[in-house]
């Protein structure tokens, strides 16, 4: 198997791909989150098909021969013990996507459903799981013409029952989401002007292999603290001045002295950012040396990098990979082969690293809160109390920081690793589990108020420049933030808040903010 071998500066911005061809290429981040999130339309290269196609005609020889496979002559679970029958092997298909649906609460989101469906793809395209083309092309087409199943998100095991609630509508059962209204699955085919499908044997289990609704969520959160990672470098740079740090602390001998690329590489960044910067220059030899929140901003956020790339290897890897079982591995003819009862859908990897995502999230959060706090604390500041003209009768940014704080404690809840945990489920037939879903949708959780704290800091970071008057920031500083005041103008009195907070995010989770650096002073090194 290979995977993406770009590096995450080199990556695209997904928006800008309209389309993408699922094939004997491996698919990059970028392009998961394309269709996910932005809605790239999905193709078939004629390549996958006709391994899809081959290897399909394997499992049906399989059912005709009543060889024992998991899931195709036998039951799920500690049902395995119990023998199926050729006649029973689609009713057998359809019980499982009905009896696992089970899932409760509130709905995932659109993206979350659409990551979890291209998951199912992704997945498929390596040819050994089994799965029909119709099956998988009754899938690319929920995704193209906009039907989004519902799927309650709490419950859940891995990923099994929101795959169950995904592959109802598959078949014509459960409900769906059509121009945003919800109807039953039958319906929402109709109005797509598709019709349901019968899964044939093995089809229920390949959709339900406990691996996709993880990958899916896993994928949305990646993605969303890289974005975080590198507005907080922006962040970071930009309290260099409002701070008047010392630039000493980035000094390249300093991060020559420790072997860490992701360290040195941060220092880059910001010396980049930073150039020719009239506040950084005068605050040079202010004092012995900073608090650590500047002093240590190249070490604690590589130490963040070094997580979240770890992660993307991590997860680039599982959404390439066939997480089924069993696996068909057809034989040198293509003629016959084996399916071989196996753990691939074991979650072990993407629970561990979407549990370390979560800790490296913290970890970056506490920093943008911090340089936050010093902002608006009157004692650790120059400024007006709360970065406003008339404090006492204006609050300024006082309960924003209020937001900040909260939120990262929120993240510091979800600390707690799921994957080292376990509860023996199927009567002690699966007996040590990973949470792996679990894991996910905390990273996911914990990557939407991430984009909020970093996005407060940088609100902040641009109301406490507004009071520098005697000397220049440095260029690329310039171009943020005006960027910033395009949308959210300078606080003179106190205000209705939500809005540019609203805003704020909406540039973190965009790029936005990256983007006008990156056309500067080029790629952000990662």
């Amino acid at each position: 198997m290979t995977i993406p071998t770009h590096s995450i500066e080199e990556m695209k911005d997904p928006k800008e791909i309209t389309s993408v061809t699922l094939g004997s290429s491996p698919v990059s981040l970028e392009e998961f989150i394309a269709v996910a999130r932005y809605h790239a339309k999905v193709e078939f290269s004629a390549e996958m098909e006709e391994k899809i196609t081959s290897v399909r005609k394997l499992v049906e020889k399989f059912l005709e021969e009543s060889r024992p496979i998991y899931g195709v002559t036998t039951g799920f679970g500690d049902n395995v013990r119990h023998s199926i029958s050729k006649e029973n092997a689609k009713q057998l298909q359809l019980n499982i996507i009905r009896s696992h649906s089970t899932s409760v609460g509130e709905p995932l989101n659109e993206e979350c459903v659409r990551a979890i469906m291209f998951a199912m793809l992704t997945t498929a395209r390596t040819g050994f799981s089994g799965v029909s083309l119709p099956t998988i092309t009754q899938i690319k087409e929920l995704l193209n013409r906009g039907v989004v199943p519902f799927v309650p998100g709490e419950g859940c095991i891995a990923g099994l029952s929101v795959e169950g609630h995904i592959a109802l509508v598959l078949v014509g059962e459960g409900y769906a989401y059509v121009d945003g209204k919800k109807v039953p699955g039958a319906e929402a085919l109709a109005k797509a002007s598709l019709s349901p499908i019968t899964l044939g044997t093995k089809e229920g289990l390949d959709l339900l292999n406990g691996c996709l609704g993880a990958i899916g969520l896993s994928a949305l959160a990646l993605y969303n603290t890289i974005q975080c990672m590198k507005s907080a470098d922006i962040a970071s740079a930009y309290s260099f001045e409002t701070l008047k740090g010392t630039k000493k602390a980035l000094d390249p001998r300093l991060m020559a002295a420790k072997c860490r690329e992701e360290q040195a590489d941060t220092a880059k960044n910001l010396l980049h950012i930073l150039e020719g910067s009239e506040i950084i220059d005068a605050n040079t030899d202010r004092t012995v040396q900073d608090p650590y929140v500047l002093r240590c901003a190249a070490q604690m956020s590589g130490a963040d990098k070094r997580v979240i790339k770890e992660a993307y290897r991590a997860i680039c890897e599982e959404f390439n990979s066939c997480c089924d079982n069993p696996v068909i591995i057809p034989d040198e003819t293509g003629e016959d082969g084996v399916a071989l009862m196996e753990g691939n859908f074991d979650g072990s990897y993407t629970a561990m690293h979407m549990d370390s995502l979560c800790i490296a999230m913290a970890h970056l959060g506490k920093m943008c809160e911090r340089r936050t706090d010093r902002l608006v604390n009157r004692h650790f500041s120059d400024y007006p109390g709360f970065l406003v003209k008339n404090p006492g009768l204006n609050s300024g940014y006082m309960i924003t920081h209020y937001t900040s704080a909260t939120l990262l404690i929120e993240i510091r809840s979800m600390l707690t690793p799921s994957s080292g945990d376990s509860i023996p489920v199927s009567a002690n037939q699966e007996d040590p589990n990973t949470f792996t879903y679990v894991s996910a949708m905390k990273a996911y959780q914990c990557s939407r108020k991430l984009e909020y704290i970093v996005g407060i800091e940088l609100m902040t970071q641009a109301q406490a420049k507004d009071f520098i008057t005697d000397l220049k920031s440095a260029p690329v500083i310039e171009k943020v933030h005006s960027q910033i005041r395009s949308e959210i103008p300078t606080v003179e009195e106190d205000r209705y808040f939500y809005p540019d907070m609203e805003k704020i995010k909406d540039m973190v989770h965009e790029g936005t903010l990256v983007k006008t650096v990156e056309k500067e002073i080029g790629h952000l090194l990662f």
